[in-house]
């Protein structure tokens, strides 16, 4: 078979391969597991289960080091299997919830249709993203979970391989529950924050920075970043922003943040770079995501965001590794 076959074949395991650990993450089979061995008649009862069909998702699961067979019909939880425990810090199971919720997979599914079209099977269907999750508490729920478990993965690299002017005021842009700014805050202690969002966002954020001891050292602003953002900033950080709109749309976000800044100011885009060759790249993956799920979105190379900048009077100056595929673009007042 030739390496193209293998590619080809591979990709289609996939599918059934993350269809079966969404089954694993859905039923909980990983919570049930966590005290010990179940024989399948058992689990199936636990899970709310058809045990037949169930002993047929174990099978494909063992085979993906998740499960392990202890003994003839009875399974065991591997280490690996751990992450989809509900209890444990680096839990994976909330996001492959959420990557198989019924309007992503819905998505996924008629990319086909979307790229026909050029434009998204998911809003002709359901709406705006935010707009459906609005209407279904549980995959908002998830989705804000997967978020935050996303952010964590380079909120530390952030703190840590960045060198933030001290005593500084960072404004975070879009900044939802906060987690961003609080890392940054107390990586920083000199420095002060103002989370600013949208006004049915920012009530959770307070919640979040006085959970985290840093009301006094943060102030938190509703409003809308195609208005305006605040003009205090020494330092404006757009997380995982940009690559939600087109190009117009990304531009009018920036030209925002560029009048509030002053000459002394800078500006942080975190976001996943893409490489200029043809190697496999994380954000190859999540841009077909962002295609099959918004119309605009798109995940964008160091010259791209380079030329969105440069339309709105800023300069690229720096691009940061974060690891995870993450990367922190610095850019100044032209």
């Amino acid at each position: 078979m030739s390496h193209s076959d293998d590619l080809l074949w591979g990709a289609t395991s996939d599918l059934s391969r993350f269809a079966a650990l969404l089954t694993m993450a859905e039923l909980g089979l990983a919570d049930h597991l966590a005290q010990g061995p179940l024989d399948t008649a058992e689990l199936a009862g636990r899970a709310g289960a058809d045990a037949p069909s169930l002993r047929r998702v174990l099978r494909e699961l063992a085979g993906m080091g998740l499960v392990r067979l202890a003994r003839p019909d009875v399974y065991d939880l591997t280490p690996k299997g751990t992450a989809l425990r509900s209890d444990v810090p680096d839990s994976v199971r909330s996001s492959i919830r959420m990557l198989g919720e019924e309007g992503f997979w819905y998505a996924m599914g008629m990319l086909p249709a979307t790229v026909r079209e050029g434009s998204s099977a998911f809003v002709k269907r359901y709406g705006h993203l935010y707009d459906h999750l609005a209407k279904n508490p549980t995959s908002s729920s998830l989705f804000d979970d997967y978020m935050t478990r996303r952010a964590l993965t380079f909120t530390e690299g952030l703190a840590k391989r960045y060198t933030f002017p001290a005593a500084a005021t960072m404004v975070d842009v879009a900044g939802g529950k906060g987690h961003i700014l609080a890392a940054v805050l107390h990586a920083n202690p000199q420095m002060r924050g103002i989370l600013f969002d949208l006004e049915h966002v920012t009530a959770h954020a307070a919640q979040t920075l006085a959970a985290e001891g840093l009301s006094d050292r943060t102030e938190v602003v509703s409003g809308d970043f195609f208005d305006s953002v605040p003009a205090v900033g020494d330092v404006y950080l757009l997380a995982s922003v940009l690559h939600n709109w087109d190009d117009e749309d990304a531009v009018k976000i920036l030209r925002n943040v560029r009048r509030a800044m002053n000459p002394g100011s800078r500006v942080l885009v975190l976001e996943v770079v893409l490489p200029d060759d043809e190697a496999p790249h994380l954000g190859k993956d999540i841009d077909m995501r962002m295609l099959a799920i918004f119309n605009g979105a798109v995940e964008r190379s160091r010259g791209e965001y380079a030329a969105l900048l440069d339309r709105a009077d800023l300069t690229l100056t720096d691009v940061v590794e974060l690891g995870y595929g993450a990367n922190l673009i610095e850019a100044v007042p032209r």
